[in-house]
C-alpha cells in the first residue's frame, strides 16, 4: 500500500509543504471509506446535504466572525454559490451516489483520473502547458485506470451505473478546479470553502428531499460519528486544503495530488469496510502513478 513518500514528486514540482500534503492525502482518501459507514444508515443525497450545510454553516460564521465576509461583492457571492454547486452538489453528490453500487475503493480510484481530465482541459482553459511527456504520462493513467475498471467489471465487483457516476464526479472535479482557478475571489480560504459549502448543500437539499425519504435515515452513533468526521475532517479541513494547493499551483499540478488517492482509497476501504483488493486494482495503480509522475515532475530540459 502507499506512504506519504509517494508525495514527495508531487512536493518537488511545486514545493508544497508536507504540512498541506499529509493531512490532505490522508483526509481526501479517508473520505469515501468513512462515508460508506454513513451511508449504510442513510441516503447519499440527504447524508451529503446535512453536511454541507453544517460545515457551510461553521465556515462562513466563521468567516464572519473574522470579518473577511465583507471582501465579498455581490459578484464573488454569486461566484462563489455557482462554485460550490460544482465542487460540492455535483461532483460530491455523484460520487457518494456512486457508492450505492459500487466499492469506496473503485470510486476512489476513478475519482484518481481527474489529473487527467485536468491537465488537458487546462492546456485550452488556463493556457497550461501539455507537452509530449505530459501527454505520454496522461496516456499512462488513462491505461491504469482502464484496467482497474476492467477487472472490476470482469469479476462483477462494481455495478457499471455506480462507475458511470463516479465517472460524472471525476467530470465535475475537474470542472470545479478549472473554474475555481479562473474565477474565485481573492476573499480567503474560509470564505471561499464556506460560500461553496454552503450552497452546495443549499442546492442539493431540495434535490435529496425530492428523490430520497428523510425516514429511511436511522439515527446511530456510527452515522454520526460519520458525519462528524467528513464535515470536520473532509469538509472543512481537506476541502480547504484542497483550495490552498490550488491557490499554489496550477491546476493540472493540483490535481496530480490525486494519484495517490488509489492507493489510499483502496487501504482505507479494506481497513475500514473490509473490501477486497484485487490483484488488477495494483496493476492498474503502477501505470496510473507512472503517468501522474511524468505530469507532475519538474521540467528538466526534454519535454
Amino acid at each position: 500500500m502507499s506512504t506519504m513518500s509517494e508525495c514527495v514528486p508531487a512536493r518537488r514540482a511545486e514545493g508544497a509543504p508536507l504540512g498541506l500534503l499529509v493531512p490532505f492525502c490522508l483526509g481526501w482518501s479517508s473520505a469515501f471509506a468513512v462515508g460508506k459507514i454513513g451511508l449504510a444508515d442513510a441516503p447519499p443525497l440527504l447524508f451529503l446535504a446535512v453536511r454541507f450545510l453544517l460545515a457551510g454553516v461553521i465556515l462562513t460564521v466563521a468567516a464572519g466572525g473574522l470579518g473577511h465576509l465583507r471582501r465579498l461583492d455581490r459578484r464573488g457571492w454569486l461566484l462563489l454559490a455557482g462554485l460550490g454547486v460544482v465542487n460540492t452538489a455535483l461532483y460530491l453528490g455523484l460520487s457518494f451516489s456512486a457508492m450505492k453500487s459500487a466499492s469506496s475503493g473503485m470510486v476512489a480510484i476513478i475519482v484518481s483520473a481527474a489529473p487527467v481530465l485536468t491537465a488537458v482541459a487546462s492546456a485550452f482553459f488556463l493556457g497550461e502547458t501539455l507537452t509530449l511527456r505530459k501527454a505520454a504520462g496522461l496516456g499512462l493513467g488513462v491505461l491504469g485506470v482502464g484496467l482497474i475498471v476492467r477487472g472490476r467489471l470482469g469479476g462483477g465487483v462494481d455495478d457499471p451505473l455506480g462507475i458511470l457516476l463516479a465517472l460524472g464526479s471525476v467530470a465535475a472535479l475537474s470542472a470545479g478546479a478549472l473554474l475555481y482557478k479562473r474565477f474565485a475571489p481573492a476573499a480567503g480560504l474560509v470564505v471561499n470553502g464556506g460560500v461553496q459549502t454552503l450552497a452546495g448543500g443549499l442546492a442539493l437539499l431540495p434535490v435529496a428531499l425530492l428523490l430520497e425519504d428523510p425516514v429511511s435515515v436511522t439515527p446511530t452513533v456510527s452515522l454520526a460519528l460519520s458525519m462528524a468526521y467528513m464535515v470536520l475532517a473532509v469538509s472543512i479541513g481537506s476541502h480547504l486544503l484542497w483550495f490552498a494547493l490550488l491557490a499554489r499551483t496550477s491546476a493540472t499540478v493540483a490535481s496530480a495530488y490525486h494519484f495517490l488517492m488509489p492507493p489510499l482509497g483502496l487501504a482505507f476501504g479494506w481497513l475500514l469496510l473490509g473490501e477486497t483488493v484485487q490483484p488488477w486494482d495494483l496493476i492498474g495503480i503502477l501505470p496510473v502513478a507512472a503517468g501522474i509522475w511524468l505530469v507532475t515532475r519538474p521540467a528538466g530540459g526534454a519535454g
